[in-house]
């Protein structure tokens, strides 16, 4: 069975989407109604901005979102997903790719989810770290036992997780973690603390968007990140879009599961390779690629 996965922030690069842009009439178009939405040339700062530019979460969310789904419509009758999946972001492009949301409605939803983001990350200084080389009980158990918020966010594969949280918490998790066998700790280049408590008030601005977002029944079953289980009931998928803000990335069961569901080819679409690589670390046997124009 075929499972096409997404990816999240920290996938874009400079130019990203010049290519589909200049090859196909669909993505032209595509490209010019999202400068429109948005109400600024998106396009423009993806195929020619700075990597700082595209490091804005209020850049780099849509962006990644555009690449993703624009490069699934180009695919056109080679689009035959049996599952998908989107790692954080990529959820929502996983959801306009099995047609749970309109291409509209999936990109305002991505604009308003960064700008609510970027607003609670600036409430309190936070980050995330990669924890890498120990299993995860240990993680969540040093995280409960350090004073402030820090909390297990991103399950990749095993033995990377990340954590997220308040500087101070984060930074004294990451010694404890050393201490007790990590490879490495390393706190990474985000803008604050996703998938943990202190997205609450985005959980919150979030939850009143998809209420007024009309959500279909999809050509194939999400396993999203809060679940890890395959979805089809609308609105089961809106209350996990909601959750997942505050809550862990769980890719390394959703992928098992997958599996277990019958997943055996895995083609992420979208920019970069990450996801391929995480389930490579995951599922040995499993075949990945990238989607590619013919």
């Amino acid at each position: 069975m075929k499972a096409y996965i997404f990816p999240g922030q920290g996938a874009q690069f400079t130019g990203m989407g010049k290519d589909l842009y200049d090859s196909s009439s669909i993505a032209k178009k595509r490209f010019q109604q999202a400068d429109e939405i948005l109400g600024y040339e998106i396009s423009k700062t993806m195929f020619e901005g700075s990597a700082d530019e595209l490091k804005q979460t209020k850049v780099t969310q849509p962006a990644v979102f555009l690449h993703s789904v624009i490069l699934a419509e180009v695919l056109g009758d080679n689009f035959k997903p049996d599952m998908v999946a989107g790692h954080s972001l990529g959820e929502l492009s996983a959801l306009v790719a099995n047609k749970t949301l309109a291409f509209e409605d999936g990109l305002l939803l991505v604009y308003k989810r960064a700008l609510a983001m970027q607003k609670a990350c600036e409430l309190v200084p936070s980050t995330m770290a990669a924890i890498l080389g120990l299993d995860d009980k240990i993680v969540e158990e040093t995280c409960e036992t350090i004073d402030g918020i820090v909390v297990a966010a991103n399950y990749n594969c095993p033995g990377q997780l990340v954590i997220s949280g308040e500087v101070g918490a984060v930074e004294v998790a990451c010694e404890k973690l050393k201490e007790r066998g990590a490879k490495r700790a390393l706190i990474l280049p985000v803008g604050g603390a996703f998938h943990s408590p202190l997205m609450k008030p985005a959980r919150e601005e979030l939850a009143q968007a998809i209420a007024t977002t009309h959500f279909a029944n999809p050509i194939c079953p999400v396993y999203q990140n809060v679940t890890t289980t395959a979805v089809t009931d609308p609105e089961a998928i809106k209350q996990n879009l909601i959750a997942q803000l505050t809550a862990p990335v769980k890719w390394t069961q959703s992928i098992q599961q997958m599996v277990k569901d019958g997943a055996t080819h895995f083609i992420e679409v979208g920019p970069g390779n990450v996801l391929q690589g995480l389930i490579k670390k995951i599922h040995p046997e499993a075949t990945t690629e990238a989607a590619k124009i013919e």
